[in-house]
């Protein structure tokens, strides 16, 4: 009898935790969704309870504080991560590794459609935690990107070991890219647009036998304006600073303020509201990243000369950090009207490097590639430099660029370069 009770004690328990754990993950999957459309600061106990049907009480039953339960929704995407990273890492060869991490990545993709994966928060707002958190989570991001960084092999050179971090930072950045880049596509197109991705990262757009002529392009015309239109210039690159750095949440109109030596005032003189201000510093990085492609195709050249140019003059203001662009996962706390905005016009850029890829395959000098996961991987590239700022600056920003820009005119298996 007794070891009967405690068979039955044992049940119980295991029930209680079972139940335990299918609810607290529940309340992340919820907390996850309210990150992605709100950001850390717009989620809260009220919302999160009332998607899963519990009180505030019942919520902080599983988390003690609202902090607590974001870092939950982000270590579980962190953990899925290293997972696969793990995974992929067993396989025998750089090609191998990455043809199966995208494997993963597309099937996770194709299941969150169907609505039979849980939701993740993704990582871009990690930068909203406080210091401590933040810095536990960026711990754990780090580990998991040096295991992903040994998919291209390894090199003792310093400058090699740059290289395979560059490559690395595109290839994630990249994956993670791929919701947005899929939601334009049918379920049934998925396993044709991961080839077209795979052959991209293997080969990259160069054709065979066609070397990149070094394009140094003159800087766009940009007028210097005054008052207070030099005022609200002003204040759109210290915000985009700023809002890379910190989030959306953590770049505070006293921030901006403090940093230009304003009153908070003079914030509200040029703009209305925040979200005014991240419309405007799209705006401003889009003009720039247009201007740019213009300007190359006013240049003599081949077209592959000339989408190197660009995105080499792009990529080198990018690390320079004075006049960044601003990150695209910065329109993630903005409503959803004003990110259709922004992805639209994302694509008007997109699309104009696709069309300088076809006028290149057309004319030799780009491979026979899909020109628009090409032109989707190439601002990715672009929005994704500002990260490796201080990567760039322990270098010669001239071959950090060269380094950074390879992968996408080149591929992703080269052999490491060497200094």
């Amino acid at each position: 009898m007794k070891n009967k009770n405690e068979a039955i004690m044992a049940s119980d328990q295991s029930d209680r935790t079972d139940r335990f754990e299918a609810k607290r993950e529940l309340i992340i999957s919820a907390a996850a969704e309210l990150i992605n459309e709100r950001g850390v600061k717009g989620m809260t106990f009220v919302d999160v309870g009332r998607m899963v049907d519990l009180n505030t009480t019942s919520i902080a039953y599983y988390f003690k504080r609202k902090e607590k339960l974001a870092e939950a929704a982000f270590h579980r995407t962190l953990a899925r991560i290293e997972r696969e990273v793990d995974e992929a890492a067993a396989k025998d060869s750089p090609r191998a590794r990455i043809a199966h991490y995208l494997e993963l990545t597309f099937d996770r993709i194709a299941q969150q459609r169907a609505g039979t994966y849980p939701p993740e928060a993704a990582l871009s707002d990690i930068r909203a935690m406080p210091d401590d958190t933040r810095e536990r989570l960026l711990g754990e991001f780090v580990g998991m990107f040096r295991k992903a960084r040994g998919f291209f092999g390894s090199s003792d050179d310093p400058v090699g070991h740059a290289d395979l971090t560059a490559r690395t930072h595109i290839f994630l950045e990249f994956t993670y890219w791929l919701p947005v880049l899929l939601s334009d596509y049918s379920r049934t197109d998925f396993v044709r647009v991961r080839e077209r991705c795979f052959q991209l990262i293997e080969q990259g757009i160069a054709a065979p036998g066609h070397d990149v002529s070094p394009m140094d392009l003159p800087q766009p015309a940009e007028a210097e304006g005054e008052g207070q239109e030099r005022g609200l210039s002003d204040f759109l690159e210290a915000a985009t600073r700023l809002i890379n750095e910190r989030g959306y949440r953590g770049a505070s109109v006293e921030r901006i303020a403090s940093q230009l030596n304003v009153t908070k005032g003079s914030f509200y003189h040029h703009l209305e509201a925040k979200d005014d201000l991240v419309m405007k510093c799209f705006a401003a990085s889009y003009d720039r990243v247009s201007a740019a492609q213009r300007v190359a195709l006013a240049e003599d050249g081949s077209f592959l000369d000339r989408i190197a140019g660009t995105a080499g003059s792009l990529v080198h203001a990018q690390f320079e950090g004075e006049r960044p662009l601003l990150r695209t996962t910065a329109m993630g706390v903005l409503p959803p009207r004003m990110q259709q905005m922004v992805l639209e016009r994302s694509d008007w850029m997109a699309r104009r490097f696709a069309g300088m890829m076809i006028d290149g395959i057309a004319e030799g000098s780009v491979r026979p590639i899909d020109p628009l996961v090409a032109s989707q991987l190439a601002m990715v590239m672009l929005n994704a430099a500002w990260d490796l700022k201080n990567w760039a600056g322990r270098r010669d920003l001239d071959l950090a660029t060269r380094l950074y820009t390879a992968p996408l005119l080149h591929g992703f298996f080269q052999p490491p370069a060497k200094g």
